[in-house]
């Protein structure tokens, strides 16, 4: 995994939580998907900051990149919930968010100052 694979990993899973913002708010059951929506929203602001970041590597990417796989965990079980219900957006968000969460991890462990090596 390059910084460039998980930038763009970031980047897509940013477009996906958004995109599924916004069709949540367009279900019927929206008082059912208040914290899909938040979790969305944040782990989308998330995954683009860290994009941002992982263009400088060193501890604040490698922090970041630690947040966003944690993000994108809870992002992704909150959106599974709503997608075995038939909400395909939340079913491809939630699958955007394990790609990227996956990444984040393996880059956080590839830039991760020596220092912090064992």
């Amino acid at each position: 995994m390059t910084p460039s694979e998980c930038i763009e990993l970031c980047l897509k899973c940013a477009a996906a939580c958004n995109a599924c913002a916004a069709a949540c708010l367009h279900e019927q059951n929206i008082a059912d998907l208040r914290y899909c929506i938040s979790l969305d929203i944040r782990c989308a602001e998330v995954c683009t900051v860290t994009a941002k970041l992982l263009n400088y590597p060193g501890e604040d990417a490698t922090t970041m990149a630690k947040l966003c796989s944690n993000m994108c965990i809870a992002c992704a079980e909150e959106c599974e919930k709503h997608a075995i219900h038939g909400m395909q957006h939340c079913a491809d968000c939630a699958a955007a968010c394990r790609a990227c969460s996956n990444a984040c991890e393996e880059i956080a462990h590839a830039i991760s100052p020596q220092k912090n090596r064992v």
